[in-house]
């Protein structure tokens, strides 16, 4: 089902989410493999396609095939099979490639990759040049407020801070007026109090020019807080495609609920109609028959532990984080298992705890697929 054809749901409530952006689909993939050198598939069989005003997040560890799909997207690589349709056009296909500079694509790099030569105002006005003068003027002072340079124009690019070259970077792009804007990790070399900072920035950017992007990123909690949907790839593959509170609260897989979030996996039975665990028995909401061993999937805020003499977990670890603490609990079989605890419950290594989950939803999976990759 397309994203036009459904209401997005709150994956714990079921409370109707915001709509996404109205508007026709700007970019689709058809189930596209791309190999280097008839060598193994970089990505293999992508689907998914991005609404006109929509945040896509490509998301997943390094080598999963984020930027190859990127590039794919960009041009820059050809595919082995399926298409690549922008704009309703045909762009790639085993048998056809049209050039880059002929897609309507910008594209921010990781480096901003400005020309060092160049004051502010040329760096956003190249490619203009087909322009009247008045009018490439106009467009480049209308960035310059977006962006809130205004009065740096004249600047050269070493003479700019990181984040003021990202705007820079950013601006030139959106100069080109383009179909699709494309960020491969924009804030890596940021640091982390000026990531936050240019994350709101550029989330603010987007909404106002109402650009339609696609973001590339290692990092779940970037990908949840600007995406409107979210792909996970894994291994060159698309693991699953969807909102990220869907992604979050009710992963396709093990390797996705353990990516996007710290999730533990607890060995359980099926046992008249419920999953029957250590730390207590769960709804079979998958429908899973008598006998099948599965594992539970827990979050740490779902767990709360109380000291007791008579408590059948220990705490072996606890991580102060400012705002809670994470504690790692043995359970009687050895299993790990973490909880999450307000900053002033402080429980000494070795104290016997109660474990009590509140799981508001049941995430299942057969025992005997892979957790992580």
């Amino acid at each position: 089902m397309s994203l036009g054809q459904r209401q997005r749901h709150d994956a714990i409530s079921g409370n109707p989410l915001p709509d996404p952006p109205p508007g026709p689909t700007v970019l689709e993939l058809r189930h596209v493999t791309c190999a280097y050198e008839q060598g193994r598939p970089a990505i293999c069989d992508i689907s998914l396609a991005i609404r006109e005003g929509e945040i896509l997040c490509l998301l997943g560890p390094s080598g999963c095939g984020k930027t190859t799909t990127l590039r794919v997207i960009a041009g820059f690589e050809p595919v082995t099979a399926g298409e690549v349709y922008l704009e309703g056009r045909l762009v790639s296909s085993p048998d056809s490639l049209v050039a880059t500079e002929r897609r309507r694509i910008g594209m921010v790099f990781q480096d901003y990759a400005l020309f060092p030569h160049l004051r502010v105002l040329d760096n956003i006005a190249f490619g203009l040049h087909a322009l009247p003068k008045d009018e490439r003027q106009a467009r480049v002072s209308t960035l310059l407020a977006l962006i809130g340079l205004t009065g740096l124009e004249r600047r050269y690019p070493h003479e700019l801070s990181g984040g003021q070259q990202q705007r820079v970077a950013l601006a030139r792009a959106l100069a080109q007026k383009p179909a699709v804007l494309l960020l491969d990790e924009p804030f890596s070399n940021l640091d982390p109090d000026m990531t936050g900072k240019m994350r709101e920035e550029l989330y603010d950017l987007l909404l106002r020019t109402k650009t339609t992007a696609i973001l590339v990123t290692h990092d779940h909690e970037e990908a949840f807080a600007m995406a409107d949907r979210v792909a996970v790839l894994r291994d060159g593959r698309l693991e699953q495609f969807d909102s990220p509170e869907a992604i979050y609260h009710t992963p396709a897989s093990p390797f996705v609920a353990d990516f996007v979030g710290q999730a533990d996996f607890v060995p359980g039975l099926i046992e008249n109609g419920t999953v029957a665990t250590e730390i207590g028995s769960f709804p079979n909401q998958k429908g899973f028959a008598a006998g099948t061993k599965v594992v539970v999937m827990i979050r740490p805020d779902d767990v709360h532990i109380a000291p007791s003499a008579q408590g059948t977990a220990r705490v072996t670890a606890r991580q102060f984080r400012g705002s809670e603490n994470l504690y790692t609990l043995q359970l009687p079989s050895g299993d790990i298992l973490h909880s999450s605890e307000t900053s002033t419950s402080i429980y000494p290594i070795g104290t016997l705890v109660n474990v009590h989950v509140l799981a508001t939803h049941t995430v299942l999976f057969e025992q005997g697929r892979p957790t992580s990759a």
